[in-house]
């Protein structure tokens, strides 16, 4: 035979093909079918609709007498808002029919209504007594519905009900009843109930009702025949010590305890142990010497035999335990809690292998868990511990059980070390120094789960590190910590590779601290660039934001005056006059954080004009920021020292409403005029001063000269005439011949004028405004909260002169620091700056999606 030729090779190939398709086809059918069975038929819809004109209580009987199990349900979650609305007919015609309902309901109505009766009663929809009178009955006749997750959903509505409950009607209704729900005779489900509702009612009742009412059936539940009926009713004997207080608990409650401390079911013994120790405070130092802490030596000595559930709950109240019995123990009993600690520590470590966990038994993994459980419970109270030991002691003691901690394999226990870190820390005070090793260790942890846990407080950590111990000098203060700042890069590295930013955002935040723990060198050269490259390259705008505050803590404390200059060329540079509109909007966050933290000066001398060029910026979003930003850049100008820097500004305002064309920034834009405007300007006593006594030595035609060269402005294209009906005042100036009642008149008249003209279409144009200078000075009126002068020509070639003319002293020849000035908007190409690289003129102002 011959073999079969290429053709007819393709031609099965395609038939197999064309086979495999029509199978999978088949299979998709077969999983449509049962979403068309579950489509609703014409008589079912028909039986599930409802006339629209009932009104809600009506429509709520209606499906509660004949709807279907899922309108009932509805009805039944609807309860509370229809108790809000009408709280009478729906007692009335609604309540009832729930009842009849709840009778024969499933467990999803059962839930449901559990759920909304106790909404009813904390909205305080109706009163106490009403509560009582029409709800407190059906709660109690489903406390003991035979699905488990029911009962109790019931039992804890019923239990907030008794907080609010009269002493009569919880004596008559829930007490008296329960005298028969406790007996030997009703079932365990009852019983069990009983004794959550007897803890809950002695807070409600004075001692002697509860020695004379309560306390028989406590013994009685004490003694069933049950153990889930000792033990239940055992973990309620704290409440119930709590409210008969100390000497009936000592006659009545530490009997019962002692011996059921000695039952012989295991969770009897295990929630006797836990009452004991929860009720340390209460008895006094017989007791506990005498009766209790036998008790708790042999628990502990048969812990190891007992189930590791045992273990795990001895682990966690080994701490307060510990603290109960502080001064009481013996040298010997001390030392053998100290070791019994310590053996619980490293429980399951001497069991590592090499095996994989595949090959592994169920109950060996299962078992393993239940250790890593009680070594993450022994970390938990390891600052117990060493008060139980005393701080001196700590190096011989325990040191060793720290390290192994700090070098658990499983994380969960090297997580809840981390968290304890801090306060290990403060306990050891001037001793910190012996744990400077396992800092490192923790800050190289593998886990960022463990980093974000010792990150937390690492600036308190870092503050004790640095001046704990002998060597509290700030020069010697990195001598003991070499190893600090390549752990600290190397955390921030593994945070920014992973996804999970938040930790990356909250490392940076923390560095803030680290001026006060490391030299301005080591910042300059391991921290700063790191912040600057995460600023213009990182993805996630909350740890950018964190990067730029951070970066300007660490500028705010170098003292350095060319590491200083260097860093604010670079903020200028590459973000203020960077190519992407990302970065400029990222220098306006970082103008922000520099008001914040920096004097209102030294914002003024270096960064308020880089700002005020960006309302040039070809992208809408840059212009928008800036809009927003700008109430606080005025607010830290000062008169009449920064009066040049006040006219940028109201130049560039002015600027921006006569030639916006973004209908959302000039929206912005008249809002923040009228924010400025209302603004109050901070006043320089001093210099004021001054220039009242030089002008006072003046001729009187000097003053009017210089009065009109500020307020007509020094451009020599500047108009020399103004129209009459502007107001012309500086208020705040002593020089000013105006009174305070003129300077209110004047204001109110221009913030009329904005109102009724600024916002006006015909003002719109960009070309309307520019060709007549009467109407630029009716439409841009003299913002009081801006410069309090008058008028001043909206020419380019005004605004260019006054711009490169009035650059701050900080920016001249003599510094390195570069130009303020950027050009104007009209020079820059928008395909270049329009983008984080490339992007359109107007983008999304809308911060960037980031990781959960």
């Amino acid at each position: 035979m011959h073999p079969p030729s290429p053709a007819a090779a393709a031609m099965d190939f395609s038939q197999n093909s064309l086979f495999g398709y029509m199978e999978d086809l088949q299979e998709l059918t077969i999983i449509e079918r049962p979403v068309r069975r579950s489509l609703k038929t014409p008589e079912e819809i028909e039986r599930l609709t409802v006339d629209e004109d009932l009104s809600d209580i009506e429509r709520a009987v209606y499906l509660l007498s004949a709807g279907q199990d899922i309108q009932g349900t509805s009805v039944v979650a609807n309860l509370p808002f229809l108790m809000r609305q009408n709280p009478a007919e729906t007692l009335r015609r609604v309540l009832p029919k729930v009842r009849e309902a709840l009778h024969v309901a499933g467990v999803e109505m059962q839930l449901t209504a559990a759920v909304s009766f106790l909404t009813i009663l904390q909205d305080e929809s109706v009163s106490v007594h009403t509560y009582a009178h029409s709800f407190l009955q059906v709660i109690l006749l489903h406390l003991e519905h035979r699905d488990a997750g029911v009962s109790n959903a019931w039992l804890e509505t019923l239990l907030s009900v008794i907080e609010v409950l009269p002493k009569d009607t919880l004596r008559h209704e829930i007490l008296n009843p329960l005298v028969s729900k406790a007996q030997l005779s009703q079932t365990v489900q009852s019983r069990l109930v009983s004794c959550k509702i007897l803890g809950k009612l002695t807070n409600k009742f004075d001692a002697l009702a509860i020695k004379r009412e309560i306390l028989p059936l406590v013994k009685s539940l004490c003694q069933d025949v049950e153990y889930e009926v000792r033990s239940c009713m055992c973990r309620q004997l704290e409440n119930i010590a709590q409210g008969i207080g100390t000497e009936l608990t000592k006659s009545v409650v530490l009997p019962e305890l002692i011996e059921l401390s000695r039952d012989e079911g295991s969770s009897v013994r295990l929630a006797a142990f836990e009452t004991l120790v929860n009720l340390l405070d209460i008895f006094d130092t017989d007791d506990r010497s005498q009766t209790i802490l036998p008790v708790v030596k042999s628990f502990c000595e048969k812990s190891f035999k007992a189930d590791e559930s045992i273990l795990i709950s001895l682990s966690f109240h080994l701490g307060k335990l510990c603290h109960g019995l502080y001064g009481i123990f013996t040298p010997d009993q001390h030392l053998r809690f100290l070791e019994f600690y310590k053996k619980l520590c490293t429980l399951g470590l001497q069991q590592e292998n090499g095996h994989n966990e595949n090959q592994i038994p169920p109950q060996i993994l299962e078992q393993e868990k239940k250790y890593i459980s009680v070594r993450k419970n022994c970390a938990y109270n390891f600052p117990a511990m060493i008060v139980f030991v005393d701080p001196k002691n700590f190096h011989m003691e325990l040191y060793s059980t720290f390290f192994c901690l700090c070098h658990d394999p499983e994380v969960p226990v090297r997580y809840t070390i981390a968290i304890c870190f801090y306060e290990v820390s403060k306990l050891l005070n001037s001793g910190v120094y012996l744990i400077h090793k396992e800092l490192i260790t923790l800050l190289q942890d593998e886990s960022l789960e463990v980093l974000d846990a010792l990150i937390d407080h690492l600036p308190e950590i870092l503050e004790l590190m640095s001046t704990g111990g002998e060597t509290s000098v700030q020069e010697n203060k990195l001598s003991s910590l070499p190893d600090l700042v390549p752990a600290l890069t190397a955390a921030e590295q593994r945070a920014a590779a992973s996804l999970k930013w938040r930790t990356h955002e909250k490392l940076l935040q923390k560095y803030a601290c680290l001026p006060q723990v490391i030299s301005s060198d080591q910042i300059y050269y391991r921290f700063l660039q790191r912040m600057f490259t995460i600023m213009m390259t990182n993805n996630v705008l909350p740890v950018q934001k964190a990067a730029s505050r951070t970066l300007c803590i660490f500028l705010r404390y170098n003292r350095k005056q060319e590491q200083r200059h260097e860093v604010i060329q670079k903020l200028i540079e590459q973000l203020g006059q960077g190519k992407s509109y990302w970065n400029r909007l990222r220098f306006l966050d970082t103008c922000e954080f520099i008001i914040e933290i920096f004097s209102k000066s030294f914002f003024c001398k270096y960064f308020f004009l880089p700002a005020i060029e960006l309302t040039h910026d070809p992208v809408a979003n840059v212009r928008m920021k800036l809009c927003y930003l700008l109430p606080k850049v005025k607010s830290t100008l000062k008169i009449p020292a920064d009066k040049h820097l006040l006219q940028q500004l109201e130049m560039c305002v002015r600027k921006l409403l006569c030639q916006e064309k973004d209908k959302d920034v000039l929206a912005i834009v008249k809002r923040t005029v009228l924010e400025l405007d209302r603004m109050e300007m901070s006043m320089d006593a001093e210099q004021l001063e001054k220039e009242k006594q030089q002008n006072d030595g003046r001729p009187m035609s000097d003053k009017t000269f210089e009065k009109k060269q500020f307020v007509l402005g020094r451009d020599s294209k500047t108009p020399t005439s103004l129209p009459k009906n502007i107001a012309i005042s500086v208020p705040g100036s002593s020089a000013t011949p105006s009174t305070s009642k003129e300077i209110k008149k004047s204001k109110l008249i221009r913030s009329q004028s904005f109102n009724n003209q600024a916002f006006h279409a015909k003002y719109g144009n960009l070309d309307k405004c520019t060709t007549s200078k009467s109407s630029t000075a009716a439409y841009t009126p003299s913002v009081s909260g801006l410069s309090k002068t008058s008028m001043i020509s909206l020419t380019d070639d005004s605004f260019r002169t006054r711009n490169t003319n009035s650059a701050p002293s900080s920016f001249s020849s003599n510094t390195s620091l570069p130009s303020t000035s950027r050009g104007t908007g009209n020079s820059v190409d928008p395909k270049s700056s329009g983008s984080k690289d490339t992007q359109p003129r107007k983008a999304t102002l809308k911060s960037r999606k980031s990781n959960p």
